[in-house]
């Protein structure tokens, strides 16, 4: 849909403590901008954390900018501006903003790492791209494997495309030829118990990360130390985000359906009929009326003669 042409959403927005997305790519054809701006739209967070890969600087062209990236640019300044505490956690694709990690404005604070105290738990929330071997072994083969993911990226967009033609949901493609491939299964796997065992090792109780792509909440024992690993996902294939509630986490999963949007010319066009119907009814009952009147008169005229 337009966004010039589309009604502006009328939600009343859900009142979050903390909201974190990751790995949005901004920047590329990738993103899923559009979706993200309703879900940003709907929800009024406490904190919001950006964690890793906001930007994605090997695609970011200034000239050719998407609007429609700009409008999250917007809403995400504007929940600032309102009160929000936005925490940008730097990642890989983003990583030339890590010189200037510690720099804050107003309620925006740019960091590398982020640790929380939350119920008396400790939180560590980083991107998690330093546990990434391929990156730090080899960038090459790293920059291969990313090209081909924004393949199957971009297949999975065509075949979504159809399935919406048809009536049906969207499904991700892409997801489903990452789970049948064991490298990348033990890949996830490795990242996870890297992830989770450094932080029992640094007496976290939890871990969140993104990088990955690979929305999660589990609870993990390391030895005597039970560690909850949390994964916020990304808006280019899966469209997540951790939400934080009520002292409860919980993974949110982006569902279209959810916001679904009335063209207010539909309801003036509908307005339009039923004016016109009036009118049409009006018209006839005065038409009635007057043969009526016509018909009484004749039958007066007839009488008074005597025809």
């Amino acid at each position: 849909m337009n966004l010039r042409n589309k009604a502006k959403l009328k939600v009343e927005r859900r009142a979050l403590d903390i909201t974190i997305i990751s790995d949005v790519h901004l920047g590329s054809k990738e993103c899923h901008a559009q979706e993200l701006l309703h879900y940003l739209e709907s929800i009024e967070p406490g904190i919001l954390i950006l964690n890793g890969d906001f930007f994605d600087a090997g695609k970011f062209d200034k000239k050719s900018f998407p609007k429609e990236h700009m409008l999250i640019i917007n809403e995400i300044f504007s929940m600032a501006i309102s009160g929000t505490k936005v925490y940008y956690i730097t990642g890989n694709r983003d990583d030339f903003l890590r010189r200037f990690s510690g720099f804050s404005t107003g309620s925006v604070i740019l960091r590398d790492k982020l640790v929380l105290y939350l119920k008396n738990k400790k939180y560590w929330i980083f991107h998690g791209d330093v546990f990434d071997s391929s990156l730090r072994l080899s960038p090459q083969v790293a920059k291969i494997g990313g090209k081909g993911y924004d393949i199957l990226l971009k297949l999975n967009r065509i075949i979504n495309r159809w399935r919406k033609r048809f009536g049906k949901t969207r499904m991700s493609f892409s997801r489903k030829v990452k789970s049948s491939i064991k490298r990348a299964v033990k890949v996830v796997k490795d990242f996870e118990d890297v992830a989770v065992k450094l932080a029992a090792k640094q007496d976290y109780d939890y871990v969140i990360c993104g990088h990955i792509h690979q929305p999660s909440i589990k609870n993990v024992v390391v030895g005597l130390k039970e560690v909850t690993y949390m994964n916020s996902g990304d808006w280019v294939e899966n469209l997540t985000a951790l939400e934080y509630h009520m002292g409860r986490w919980s993974l949110y999963k982006y569902d279209e359906l959810d916001y679904q949007f009335i063209n207010p010319r539909l309801h003036v066009k509908d307005a339009k009929k039923r004016v016109k119907s009036k009118h049409e009814l009006k018209k006839k009952r005065a038409e009635m009326f007057l043969k009526k009147m016509k018909d009484s008169n004749k039958l007066k005229q007839e009488n008074r003669w005597g025809f």
